[in-house]
């Protein structure tokens, strides 16, 4: 009986534990966005956001 043999049970309950509860998951939809009520932060967020994606893009 090795050492191995003792753990079995504890390791494959590990993985099918989750590590974030289900209610607390997004579903990775974005919520809709209004250019007219944004602010001044919002636009620079956005600005910033584009010129990563086109330095991720570029890397690549």
């Amino acid at each position: 009986m090795g050492r191995a043999h003792g753990h079995k049970t504890r390791d494959r309950n590990k993985a099918s534990l989750p590590q974030v509860p289900k209610n607390m998951k997004s579903d990775g939809i974005d919520v809709e966005f209004d250019r007219d009520l944004a602010d001044h932060e919002d636009l620079e967020a956005m600005a910033r956001s584009k010129a990563a994606d086109e330095r991720a893009k570029n890397r690549k």
